[in-house]
């Protein structure tokens, strides 16, 4: 490789990693919009969950067909870039196939492995494409995935494919100049499939097969990049967000809603109960519940980026499948969308005083009809909590808003007053017993 063509990837190169790390940043940014939250529980059990569920993708096999195919394109596509660190420090270093010495016989064998991962990569996207657009699976079909997030989730399909292409063609052509004792091409030995690719490419003149293994190798190395940079902006960003969102994921009961402290210390102090430590009022501009995405937490936020909007949330949640308007995977894509309306803007103070996540994204419809029945974060594959959010949501509606249905309001002052859903008298509350005993 000449000097220039080094300089060239060089800048290439910084110019990704600028970009790369400015997206990241933007990111980081809007998670830290949300409210802190202490980090507790059994650390051991954390790193377990990241073990098993992120890299593991364990939640996955409920549906083996899907998660052979899926775990077919992780392992592949993060297997196979362990070969886009040889062509960094070639571009880098101006050389070619630098662990060709160092690997010496293990080298062909090693590029056959990732070679056959390039044919299962392959085969899994084609069948995924085929689920999303011939077969139609329902969970794609559903209103919130219509234009760019249906596109988002074919275009990252395409890319793969035309990527593991690439790689396949750059060592079908490499192959060819080894044969014919081009110095620039190190022996290598014979890699497995990109050598039934060679008579493809057999007949053409030296000069042309070291431009199209140059194309290819650029084409690689660049769209890599280029994917590097996308998925930033994509679903796809899960890829990296699994980890430290299971991490981070609740490991108390799934059951179990977080209590309001406020809320807590109150009820406590008005039924004598002591109450630990000493209470504070709520500072200025506390509000109950969550109306924007800064009233809810960097764990909810995080979720939010973590989504893969696999829809199998959706696919769980019964008001959904009986026609209601929820759908907790367009809970997570519109609070991620509001982060990102913010982070635009953030000098903006129209973006925060005129429009909320509630209200503006998500409606008072949607989250009144959840039951709270926690089937979509049962169904995640990467723990995210659909749920918590829900509830945040419609704490704010009922106590800052006043805004909850007029059955509801009857059954919140009921549970106050007779400490009871229904209606009638604490000390009525066992009459009906007294039916059973007068049938005697």
């Amino acid at each position: 490789m000449s000097i220039i063509s080094q300089v060239i990837f060089t800048v290439i190169l910084g110019i990704f990693v600028f970009f790369i790390a400015k997206r990241v940043n933007f990111i980081r940014l809007n998670i830290a919009l949300g409210r802190p939250q202490k980090v507790v529980g059994n650390k051991r059990q954390r790193w377990k969950n990241v073990l098993l569920i992120a890299l593991g993708q364990k939640k996955m096999f409920k549906k083996p067909v899907p998660a052979v195919l899926h775990l077919l394109i992780y392992v592949g596509f993060v297997l196979i870039n362990i070969e886009v660190l040889e062509i960094i420090l070639d571009g880098v270093l101006g050389s070619h196939r630098i662990f060709t010495s160092l690997l010496s016989d293990f080298y062909a064998p090693l590029i056959s492995f990732f070679e056959i991962l390039a044919i299962g990569v392959i085969f899994s996207c084609v069948l995924f494409l085929l689920r999303r657009n011939v077969i139609q699976v329902a969970r794609f079909q559903k209103p919130e995935m219509k234009g760019w997030a249906s596109l988002d989730g074919n275009l990252i399909l395409v890319i793969e494919i035309i990527l593991m292409g690439a790689i396949l063609s750059m060592n079908a052509t490499d192959q060819l100049l080894q044969g014919m004792g081009n110095a620039a091409y190190p022996l290598t030995g014979s890699f497995l499939v990109s050598s039934w690719l060679m008579p493809i490419f057999d007949g053409y003149l030296p000069s042309t097969l070291v431009i199209i293994e140059r194309m290819a190798w650029w084409f690689h190395i660049v769209g890599i990049f280029g994917f590097a940079l996308y998925v930033t902006y994509s679903k796809h960003l899960h890829i990296f967000m699994a980890f430290p969102n299971t991490y981070f994921s609740k490991l108390t009961p799934k059951g179990a809603m977080e209590p309001m402290p406020e809320i807590t210390s109150e009820v406590k102090m008005m039924l004598g109960i002591p109450v630990e430590g000493e209470t504070t009022p709520p500072l200025e501009g506390f509000k109950f519940g969550a109306r924007d995405v800064s009233d809810l937490s960097r764990k909810n936020l995080m979720d939010a980026y973590t989504c893969t909007e696999c829809g199998r949330c959706t696919a769980e949640c019964p008001a959904n499948l009986t026609g209601k308007k929820l759908s907790p995977r367009k809970i997570m894509m519109d609070t991620r969308d509001r982060m990102e309306e913010i982070g635009k803007s953030r000098s903006d103070a129209k973006v925060h005083d005129e429009k909320f996540l509630l209200g503006g994204f998500i409606s008072k419809e949607e989250i009144n009809a959840c039951t709270s029945c926690n089937a979509c974060v049962e169904a995640c594959p990467v723990l995210i909590n659909p749920l918590d959010i829900i509830l945040q949501l419609r704490r704010y509606e009922a106590m800052e808003a006043s805004g909850s249905p007029a059955s509801w309001n009857a059954m919140f002052q009921n549970v106050e007053t007779n400490a009871a859903p229904w209606k009638f008298s604490p000390q009525d509350r066992f009459n009906w017993s007294e039916e059973l005993k007068n049938d005697k």
